[in-house]
């Protein structure tokens, strides 16, 4: 199992998690008790259960970069191009918006 942790606006916010039977998402007990808390996404509202899909989540797989930049991400890292957990972990550490996911390996 890979995990990683995902930051908001410099919160710990939660935690993604590949697994045999695909993903999941859990906010963090903390955050979800904070007073200005936001969600990760509008498809990922706030809420105590944990997430789960059969394939990455749409909006983590949306922070992965493309084109040039995936390319060299995958040279650099040896990351094959459809391991999109790989590349999660590896690339988005400091993505642009406020949104980081931090390896947790």
């Amino acid at each position: 199992m890979r995990q990683g942790e995902v930051w908001v606006n410099n919160l710990k916010a939660g935690l993604i998690a590949e697994h045999d039977e695909g993903y999941s998402f859990q906010y963090d007990s903390v955050y979800l008790k904070l007073a200005k808390t936001t969600p990760v996404s509008l498809t990922l509202p706030l809420q105590v259960d944990a997430f789960k899909s059969d394939f990455m989540f749409p909006f983590f797989d949306g922070l992965i970069p493309e084109g040039w930049l995936l390319e060299i991400v995958e040279k650099n890292w040896k990351i094959n191009p459809r391991d999109r957990m790989g590349l999660l972990l590896a690339a988005c550490r400091d993505c642009i918006g406020n949104v980081s996911v931090i390896g947790n390996e």
